[in-house]
């Protein structure tokens, strides 16, 4: 049997929401805050897309719809901090009256940075950076750790009450006008604290501290030292990426049948965990050119760039030495499927992010733009379904080869889509044939 990571390890996104009613302009003492914050169990998650802003012309590019975190990329929801520029991230350590904490804040903070940014950094190109502010210190929670039952499905009155208290706790100390992105960090060895409840809580009618919005924040209980790029996950659904990965009815089963290594989405232990093109196209990272929409019965011939690579990271050319000079060319190709479906093709192998990929190819996937977050919006497609690899390293060994490798074809079950690999350059990108049609 492959070595399986233990469920409880894995952090999920909150699937409820909070909300406030009758917001005030700043929220200075407990009571206004307790005010505030009472109505929250009573509310749901943000589904309803905001006003939207017009970035790609594209015939292949999916509508934005109203699913939570949908796929679409022919508009920017404009309710999330777009990461096209550098972000500014603040830090609150919180205590609690039942234990006293046994790691520095600064240590914390190294747990998660400069991991997190260098991640960020790789997958965008240089066109984003998210930049730290941790707080020096401890904030003292007013209760004790067990009090708010923390837990991965928390209940909203004990959610609420623990943001309550941690704004309470941080308002006196943190100007919340001079930050992007909000973190909830929690003393990891208090023994009310769950690292499995590492989530991001959505807020569907922002908060209100000094003079800005508060949208959403990201809780934070993970261990020290906490799960692999689990702060990379959860800040990516702060930038409106959806889940990738399926949670069993039943608790059972595998969460990792749709997308494998292939997506921090799908899961921060994967061993190819760079955002997907189309991740990238919808966040801003890549620009039109490099999205070919291929369209016509004919067939279409196109050089793909390995999805990691970018200006001075060197990836192995065609005659097995290091290249450099990629970055600037196609990234991605999309095949329309139906109105709110299309095909994807990117080339993924040993590069940037992907530095443990398993296997390098063409990696064929399927995106809906209806699918909500947690329900498929994005499935790869195995072109191998009849074997696997990387046994004892992949969260998903039968997807692990799921790349189309160099010198073979593979037609899409289901669709009139067929893409060969013809060969590589001698700057290692990929020359591929898709006919679709």
């Amino acid at each position: 049997m492959p070595r399986r990571l233990p469920l409880r390890r894995l952090t999920r996104e909150a699937l409820g929401g909070l909300t406030r009613e009758g917001a005030r302009t700043r929220l200075r003492s407990t009571t206004a805050m307790f005010t505030t914050l009472s109505a929250l169990a009573a509310t749901s998650l943000v589904t309803a897309p905001s006003i939207a802003e017009s970035f790609s012309p594209k015939p292949c590019a999916l509508e934005r719809t109203d699913a939570h975190h949908s796929e679409g990329v022919d508009t920017w929801n404009t309710a999330y901090p777009r990461p096209t520029r550098r972000l500014d991230a603040v830090m609150v350590f919180l205590s609690f009256p039942d234990s006293h904490p046994l790691t520095a804040p600064r240590d914390l903070a190294a747990d998660h940075f400069p991991a997190t940014t260098r991640f960020f950094q790789r997958a965008s190109y240089g066109r984003f950076t998210l930049r730290p502010h941790p707080l020096p210190y401890w904030l003292p929670m007013p209760r004790p750790s067990t009090a708010y039952a923390i837990e991965r499905d928390w209940s909203l009155a004990h959610r609420a009450a623990y943001l309550r208290d941690a704004l309470a706790a941080a308002d006196a100390h943190v100007d919340f006008s001079r930050y992007d992105v909000v973190y909830f960090v929690a003393d990891p060895d208090a023994p009310g604290v769950d690292s499995d409840a590492t989530k991001v809580v959505n807020l569907d009618t922002p908060l209100r501290a000094d003079g800005t919005d508060i949208r959403r924040v990201v809780t934070v209980f993970e261990n020290h030292p906490p799960d692999r790029l689990v702060l990379a996950h959860e800040t990516g659904h702060v930038f409106d990426l959806p889940d990738l990965y399926q949670r069993p009815v039943d608790g059972k089963g595998d969460w990792d049948t749709y997308v494998g290594d292939w997506d921090l989405m799908g899961s921060q232990f994967g061993l190819a965990p760079d955002l997907f093109a189309w991740h990238k196209w919808k966040l801003g990272w890549l620009e039109p050119r490099q999205v070919a929409c291929v369209r016509g019965a004919g067939p279409t011939r196109l050089t793909l760039e390995p999805l990691g690579a970018g200006p001075g990271v060197p990836v192995t050319g065609a005659a097995g030495t290091p290249a450099f000079g990629l970055g600037r060319g196609t990234k991605l190709a999309v095949v329309r499927t139906g109105a709110d479906s299309a095909l994807a093709f990117e080339a993924r192998g040993p590069v940037g992010d992907d530095a443990s990929a398993c296997r390098a190819g063409v990696l064929v996937y399927r995106v809906r733009s209806r699918a909500e977050s947690g329900s498929g919006p994005i499935e790869v497609i195995d072109a191998h379904p009849r074997t696997g690899a990387c046994w004892e390293e992949s969260v998903y060994p039968p997807l692990a080869d799921a790349p189309v490798a160099l010198g073979e074809s593979f037609t899409v079950p289901g669709e009139d889509v067929r893409v060969e690999v013809e060969g590589r350059t001698a700057s290692g990108a990929w020359t591929v044939k898709i006919a679709a049609g």
